[in-house]
This record gives structure tokens, sequence and C-alpha cells, in this order.
């Protein structure tokens, strides 16, 4: 039987008009593999450990940036006698709906290059302001000032482009000393989840995507249940709804619009899978309070 890593399928403000949850950790023992839908950043203030990454080992020290895509399996170990301090971003790409069109910053955050790290160790002076700035969204994220929401979405996409900025001159270095680029060959099955999470919105089959990769449809449908635990039709209902979800509870957006930007052909095929898997329907979801 194959190993499943423990699937978290939420977090405090998700489902909200602005769904980003920021808090501070601490970790005695670390935290098993796991994985989820949604984006996570964390930054390491004290103490020492690893990080494992879809197979691939890091230190993580004071300095530490990661930025966990969807999807990614990860898991985090505690040096023994330390104590793990970290901040844990968790939010969804509908944070930034209304910058759709920007295609730089859809780029970082679907991770459109996977031969980047998915982390960087920032050192000295550039790990003392990256501190500042998680600070400075920390006192944001609990005050209740003017503008505090798009102070903390600027907040965000600054310390995005610093980590995307630092992580892409480590890999030119280390690709032009004739070293690794940080990352091993990447598997079948992450390549077929980095090809769905940037093509949900097309029109995409089971046939589609092995064609696609080459492989069998059976093999294909084979892959998903030994890896995930669930069909392809599974894994592709739940991205399309997910940036769905982001989009009624962040935009004034036509739910018919919603239902083809998040890759549903009709506003009827979307709206029965809609409510066979949320328990509601679109209008509904976006009508509670909280928007979910």
């Amino acid at each position: 039987m194959s190993y499943l890593p423990q699937y978290i399928d939420h977090y405090p403000n998700m489902n909200t008009a602005f769904p980003l949850h920021l808090s501070i950790n601490r970790l005695g023992s670390g935290y098993p593999a796991h994985r989820h839908d949604y984006l996570e950043l964390s930054y390491v203030t004290q103490g020492e450990g690893t990080e494992t990454i879809n197979g691939v080992t890091h230190r993580m020290t004071p300095g530490t940036l990661s930025f966990i895509q969807p999807y990614q399996i990860h898991e985090l170990y505690t040096e023994p006698g330390n104590t793990l301090t970290l901040y844990n971003i968790r939010f969804s790409h509908g944070l930034f709906a209304e910058m759709e069109g920007k295609t730089e910053l859809q780029r970082l955050l679907v991770g459109s290059d996977p031969s980047l790290p998915s982390y960087h160790t920032f050192e000295k002076e550039q790990a003392d302001a990256l501190k500042r700035s998680f600070d400075e969204l920390y006192n944001e994220y609990n005050g209740s000032e003017s503008w505090r929401r798009l102070k903390m979405k600027v907040i965000l996409i600054d310390i995005l482009i610093g980590f995307d900025r630092r992580r892409e001159r480590t890999a030119k270095v280390r690709e032009k000393e004739g070293a690794e680029a940080g990352v091993p060959g990447k598997s079948l099955y992450l390549d077929i989840i980095w090809y769905i999470q940037h093509h949900f919105k097309e029109e995409l089959t089971l046939k589609a995507v092995a064609d696609h990769f080459r492989i069998a449809p059976a093999y294909l449908s084979s892959l998903f249940k030994k890896k995930a635990g669930r069909t392809f039709l599974d894994h592709l209902h739940d991205v399309r709804l997910r940036h769905a979800c982001g989009l009624l509870t962040s935009t004034d957006m036509k739910v018919s619009d919603i239902a083809m930007e998040a890759g549903y052909g009709s506003y009827n095929t979307f709206s029965r899978i809609f409510r066979e898997q949320k328990g509601t329907t679109p209008n509904d979801y976006r009508k509670r309070p909280g928007g979910g």
C-alpha cells in the first residue's frame, strides 16, 4: 500500500474575501509530511532543522524562506534540543484575483519554472530586512488601520519578488559554475501536477493529458490513484473549484463568467459539480457570512 501524506484542505480565512492567514509557529519536533491546494510561505526566525519538499531536503536556519506550491509534499524536522520558530503565511491565488492579467505575478504564484528551488536562505542585512517585512506584515494582519488589506498585499508581493530574484541569481551562479541547479530531475507525477496547475482553464481530459505526456490514459489514471489516492478528475475538479471559490469570495464577477474562468464549458456543468463537491450552490456559497 502506498503511503499518502496528510492532505490539509483548509485554513482560517480561506473562504473569505481576503483569503490569507498569518501565524507564528514554534515547532519542537517538526511537522509530518503533508500537502495542500493553497500557497504557503514560511520564514525561519529562530532554531535549526531541515525541510523536505518533493523529496529534496535543505537546511532551515534563521533567514530561510520557503515557498510551497499547491500539492507539493513537504515535511519539517527540528534539530534535537531546538525549537524551530517561523512565520507561516497561507493564502489563495484568489488573494490577487484583481491582478489576474499581471503575467509576471502569475508566473511567480503558479511556479512556472520548476527548475528554480523552492527556498532560499538570506544572510545578514538581507535576512534582517526580510524579518522586518514579516514583522510589519504580522502587525498589519493583527491591526485594524485603514488600507490594511492593500498594505498587506503590497508587503507580501515585495517579499515574493525579493525571494524570486534571489533564487534566480543563485541558480544562475550555480549553473555558471557547472553545478546542479539545486533540484533533482522532476518526476512524471510532479510534471503532470504542474501542467494541470497551469492549464486547468483549458478543456483538459484524461486522454488529452496522457497524450501530452505520451503515456497511456490507464497509466495516468493509476498514477493518480497511487500518488494522490484519488482520480485524475477529482484532482482537476479540486483545482478548478478552488480557483472558482477564490473568485466567488473576492470578486463581483458573474457566476457564469467564473464558470468559464475556472475551465468549465457551461454554467450547468459548473453548478452541478459545485453542488456535488461543496454541498451548496455557487450563489449561496458567495452569500455565506465571511464568503464560505
